[in-house]
This record gives structure tokens, C-alpha cells and sequence, in this order.
């Protein structure tokens, strides 16, 4: 069973024509979706806004003020690539809320999986500011109000780059394990292997910035040989992704060369590391390509659903960045966490 969280047709987050983080993006989703599961096996939830309060855990209540002031001005930008139209504010409330609703659903049921296909994405957004195509860190809500009822937290972010808005939201928290794929050099230039976590939370950020030119072999080394063991010594309750697709060899924003199979195999390995069926929940995060997009959620959704097909775009193979995994097994050593180098 798929929880779907979405805006139906409540997106009024306008970009313009020629931004990539586009309403597109969810059309794609949806054929995706669609093209895995047609329309049997799919629990559509209601979208409900975030609170203020719900956000107030991750982001700073002056950032939340000026935000909601200058989407009523008539919008703006954060930044050079992050717009803000008059209905961005109600439509990242919704965002972020049906992160919150998906995870309570599948606490309810206790099975199924969750898939939060939402725009605008989250995971640059830091405490006291957007960035990079996102105003809420819908995944860091999420996860903040997860491990305020108790909960250990695991965030997988395999978006092509780094999630510099987790990180710093969760730096210093022990209640929530950060692990980021992505590549570097790239955007926004975060994410060394030496980034292993702040004083109260040693060990709980990791990250492997792999080069350009990167498959879908060297994600799945990184999650079994670089990331397992800290996984296991962490033993999370909840599995949250950040489920970025532009690190798909067609993606024009990025230069790693993943396919449909190997998100697939990505997303197999990651919902492994929940300890309980229900408690994986996927965010969207990028993903620029349309056709690209649309096929890597297909295979997505498929295989954790059990109804994936054969597909021509098979995983990947060969490629750079085998170092990398060593030297973040290197780094969280130095820090405690157990996983030998």
C-alpha cells in the first residue's frame, strides 16, 4: 500500500516558465505513480497545512514571519534561483503538512509505505532561511516531530546534492542520524566526508560526496559497505527519505549517471534499514527531467510496493568514487560511532 501525500490541486507555488523546480514535476509524479500501481494500492490522504508550531521545531519564527509577509507583498526571492509567488506560503504549508500527515498515517496503520510528492522541496532550507528551490525542510519537520514523540530517526538523502539544510538542523541532535549521498563539487558546495556531526551528536551526519560521473554502483557500495554499520548501531525507528531524482544520468542539473533500476535498488536497501513494516516515508526532493522523473518513481514505488516490472534502464555500473566510501568510514570512526575504517 502506498500513503501518498500530495497538493491535488492546491500548487499555487509559481516559478515561472523557465525555472526548473517547476509544477510539471508533479504531473510526472503522478505518471509515475500511476504507471507502477495504476489506480488500485493507493491511499490518498487529504492535504492539511503545517502549523507554525509544527514548523517552529526547525525553522527560526522570524524566518516563518518574513516569509509569510513577503509571499502577502506579492513575492519576491530568497535567492537568485529561489522565487516566492503569492501562493507560495499556503502551498508550502501544505508541503510540509503532508509530510506530518503521511507519517501519522502510516503510525496508525503500521504498514505501507509513504510517498510525499510535494512541491516546493526542502532539503536546502535551513533554520533561518530558504534556499535552492525550498522554503520548508519538509523532511527535517517531519523527522523533528517524529523524534519529539520519542523516536529515533533516520534520514537517507540521496538527492544529487547535498542536503545542507538537514544537516545544520539536526548538527547537533542526536535523536536524528543523517546520511547524505550526492556530488562534489556541486551545489551548495556542503557535505565532506569530515562533516560527522556536531558535539552533542558525534557520528550522526555522514556524508559521501561523490565526483561527477558517479553510478548507481557506487550509491549502492556507499549504503551497504559505507553506511550499514552505523545504521545498525543507531537502530532507528522511523526511515525518512529524501528522495531526489536528478541524480539520473538524463538530469541537466547535475553530472551523475543513475538510472530508473538503480533508485530501485536504492530504495530496497534504504526502507531495509527501518526495523518494522510502516515506517519509511520518501519526500521528494529534485529531479529535472521529466521522462526521467516519471520513470524513476515508477521503479521507485514499484519495487517498494512489490509490482515492479523489467525495465530496459538497468542499474549502472563502474564509475568513480570508491574512495569516498573509505574515507567517510575513516571519518566516523574518528568520531565514535563504532564503524571501523
Amino acid at each position: 500500500m502506498l500513503i501518498l501525500g500530495d497538493l491535488g490541486d492546491r500548487d499555487h507555488h509559481d516559478t515561472g516558465a523557465a525555472h526548473p523546480e517547476r509544477a510539471a514535476r508533479l504531473d510526472a509524479v503522478r505518471l509515475g505513480i500511476a504507471d507502477a500501481l495504476g489506480t488500485d494500492g493507493i491511499l490518498r490522504l487529504d492535504p492539511r497545512e503545517a502549523t507554525v508550531t509544527e514548523l517552529a521545531r526547525v525553522h527560526d519564527p522570524h524566518y516563518l514571519w518574513s516569509l509569510e509577509r513577503l509571499a502577502e507583498g506579492g513575492g519576491g526571492e530568497l535567492d537568485p534561483d529561489t522565487p516566492v509567488s503569492p501562493g507560495s506560503w499556503d502551498t508550502a504549508l501544505l508541503a510540509a503538512g503532508a509530510g506530518l500527515a503521511v507519517v501519522d498515517a502510516l503510525e496508525e496503520r503500521a504498514d505501507g509505505v509513504g510517498l510525499v510528492a510535494v512541491r516546493p522541496p526542502g532539503h536546502h532550507a535551513r533554520r533561518g532561511i530558504g534556499m535552492g528551490f525550498c522554503l520548508f525542510n519538509n523532511v527535517a519537520v517531519a523527522a523533528a516531530a517524529l523524534a519529539d514523540r520519542g523516536a529515533r530517526v533516520l534520514i537517507v538523502d540521496w538527492d544529487v546534492h547535498h542536503g545542507n539544510g538537514t544537516q545544520e538542523i539536526f548538527w547537533d541532535d542526536p535523536r536524528v542520524l543523517y546520511a547524505s549521498i550526492h556530488q562534489s563539487p556541486a551545489y551548495p558546495g556542503t557535505g565532506r566526508s569530515t562533516e560527522t556531526g556536531g558535539p552533542g551528536a558525534p557520528g550522526t551526519t555522514c556524508n559521501f560526496p561523490l565526483p561527477p560521473h558517479a553510478t548507481g554502483e557506487t550509491y549502492r557500495r556507499a549504503l551497504d559497505e559505507g553506511l550499514a554499520d552505523t545504521v545498525t548501531a543507531f537502530a532507528p525507528d522511523w526511515v525518512l527519505v529524501s528522495a531526489g531524482f536528478d541524480a539520473h544520468r538524463d538530469d541537466p542539473l547535475a553530472d551523475h549517471a543513475l538510472t530508473a533500476a538503480d533508485y530501485a535498488g536504492l530504495a530496497e536497501r534504504v526502507a531495509a534499514f527501518a526495523p518494522t513494516s510502516g515506517r519509511v516515508a520518501l519526500f521528494l526532493e529534485g529531479g529535472y527531467d521529466l521522462g526521467a522523473l516519471r520513470r524513476s518513481v515508477q521503479a521507485t514505488v514499484g519495487r517498494l510496493t512489490g509490482t515492479d516490472e523489467p525495465t530496459d534502464e538497468g542499474p549502472s555500473h563502474g564509475g568513480p568514487g570508491a574512495e569516498v566510501i573509505g574515507a567517510t568510514r575513516a571519518a566516523l570512526a574518528r568520531a565514535g560511532t563504532g564503524a571501523a575504517p
